[in-house]
C-alpha cells in the first residue's frame, strides 16, 4: 500500500482575494472548481503546472468573519527556481512576514494569515 499527497485544503473568507493573491504571488491558477448545489460552498483547486500536489481553497456562504488561525503553527512550502527573484517580488510586494537568512528561507503571509514558506531548489 502507498499513500501520495493530493492536496492541501485551507478555508478562506474573500475567495475573489484568495485567487488573486495566490495566482500573483506564487503563480498557482486554477484547474478546477466545485460549487454546492445550494451555493452554501465554493471548493476551488490550484495548481503550480507541474506538481501532482494541489491547494484546495475552500470558501462558505454563511461565514461572516475570517477565520481563527489560533497559533498558527502550520503552513505550506514552496520551492522556486529564482529564489532572489522571487524574494524582490515579495519584498516589492509588501508579503514578507519573516526570514531566516541563515537558513536561506522566508516566509509570505495569505490574505486569511496562512504562511507560506519559500524555499530555493537544492
Amino acid at each position: 500500500m502507498k499513500f501520495t499527497l493530493a492536496h492541501n485544503e485551507m478555508h478562506v473568507f474573500d475567495l475573489q482575494k484568495s485567487l488573486k493573491f495566490y495566482e500573483q504571488a506564487l503563480g498557482l491558477k486554477e484547474i478546477r472548481r466545485h460549487a454546492a448545489d445550494d451555493g452554501s460552498f465554493i471548493l476551488v483547486f490550484l495548481s503550480d503546472g507541474v506538481s501532482p500536489h494541489l491547494v484546495e481553497l475552500t470558501w462558505n456562504k454563511d461565514r461572516d468573519k475570517p477565520y481563527d488561525l489560533g497559533e498558527n503553527e502550520i503552513h505550506l512550502a514552496f520551492k522556486v527556481d529564482d529564489f532572489d527573484g522571487a524574494y524582490e517580488m515579495h519584498k516589492e510586494m509588501g508579503l514578507i512576514s519573516y526570514e531566516n537568512k541563515q537558513m536561506g528561507i522566508y516566509f509570505i503571509v495569505d490574505p486569511d494569515g496562512y504562511w507560506l514558506e519559500v524555499i530555493p531548489n537544492r
